[in-house]
């Protein structure tokens, strides 16, 4: 733990009012590709209208690709991607949750490489070629706290023909900036803001627990654990909340550097292969259905690193009450009864899931503390269905 790198170079705004700060930062170029997803949250709370208006006063025109699903698709990057190389443009805007920001990053790797996204990719069917011609800058502006897209290089992108869901990063894919203002998050819905916030709470843990942490990943971990178990039901209750917004706001960055400086876990490996074949399950949905199976596998792994997070979490430092304070946060914020079959998942799936798993993002795998079989894996996955 004492040897590791450090490299953060994403210049972050935070708090409550900061949008308008875009009309002063010095902005990567004249011309930039608005990303934002195919809802109609953007447009109809103003977010989009701010953002051009915010740009305009810098001389910085915009082009707008609104097509970004929550589970984001290889064919809308290269949709987006083909806009951003027409319209010349000079960088790229993730505005909105980590679906917006995830495809700004992977349009600005297409926007200047040849080829198909897919040739990039490493995992799965991906062909890992290196990223020779650079990367348009991105600017990241979140309206949820979920990804910590904001504070890392890591964009997740869904294959649809190949039913593979794939996490993928380079140096060049941090953004430049990133403006993160929890005003923009008080329009969330009770149920997303629990999903996001639960988003945020597994990086942390999986990044705590991973068999790459570092001194500095673990201080961001411990602190974004207290902060969602303090307040994310507060958030999930009262989205007015500005405080518990702003709480969960600074969790979910504090997740996004432990993502910078340490790694998720199998966990999420298995959750991207759920939603890789059923999109329409939300991805902090199917990490909370996960969770109570999975992380009671871990305690036992690592037990005295549950036992500090069961202490981040307000309860006595024993292994087995960090689950116990999961499954009350998740009662309390009204996602305790999440079920597989709620999204058409069939217990005769699981198999073909928990081997997609391993196949496209094995990689994750590699990050545990111990090495799951290919029938553990599966056992942990039908106990999360049952």
């Amino acid at each position: 733990m004492t040897n590791f790198k450090y490299y953060i170079p994403t210049r972050v705004i935070f708090g409550p009012g900061k949008l308008d700060e875009l009309a002063r930062e010095k902005l990567p170029g004249k011309k930039a590709l608005i990303v934002v997803s195919g809802g109609t949250s953007m447009k109809k709370y103003g977010y989009l209208e701010r953002v051009q208006n915010l740009l305009k006063q810098q001389d910085v025109e915009s082009v707008v690709f609104d097509k970004i699903l929550p589970n984001p698709i290889l064919d809308h990057v290269t949709e987006g991607a083909e806009i951003a190389k027409s319209e010349d443009c000079d960088f790229v805007v993730g505005l909105g949750g980590g679906s917006s920001i995830d495809s700004a990053k992977s349009i600005a790797i297409m926007a200047k490489n040849p080829g198909n996204y897919w040739d990039y990719v490493s995992g799965g069917s991906g062909k890992g070629q290196p990223v020779e011609n650079g990367v348009l800058p991105i600017v990241a502006i979140t309206t949820t706290a979920g990804t910590g897209t904001e504070a890392d290089p890591w964009t997740v992108i869904t294959h649809q023909d190949r039913d593979e869901k794939i996490g993928f990063g380079i140096e060049e894919t941090f953004p430049t900036l990133s403006i993160v203002d929890p005003e923009l998050m008080v329009s969330i819905p009770p149920h997303l803001t629990a999903y996001q916030g639960f988003d945020a709470f597994f990086h942390a843990v999986e990044g705590y627990i991973a068999n790459i942490a570092t001194p500095v990943s673990d201080a961001y971990a411990l602190a974004s654990i207290e902060l969602i178990a303090k307040s994310l039901a507060a958030a999930v209750k009262d989205g007015s909340n500005i405080e518990a917004r702003t709480d969960i706001a600074l969790a979910n960055t504090l997740s996004g550097f432990v993502e910078s400086t340490s790694s998720c876990t199998s966990e999420h490996s298995m959750e991207h292969a759920m939603s890789a074949y059923y999109p329409k399950l939300p991805h902090g949905a199917g990490l909370i259905m996960l969770s109570g199976s999975y992380f009671s596998f871990f305690e036992k792994v690592v037990p005295e690193r549950f036992a500090k997070m069961a202490a981040a979490m307000g309860m006595e430092e024993k292994p087995e009450n960090f689950t116990t304070a999961l499954l009350k946060l998740q009662k309390d914020c009204g996602v305790d009864n999440l079920k597989m079959s709620d999204y058409c998942i069939s217990e005769e799936d699981i198999k073909k899931m928990s081997e997609n798993a391993s196949f496209a993002m094995g990689g994750l795998f590699t990050m545990d503390r111990y090495k799951l079989s290919a029938d553990e894996t599966y056992d942990i996955m039908l106990k999360a269905y049952k």
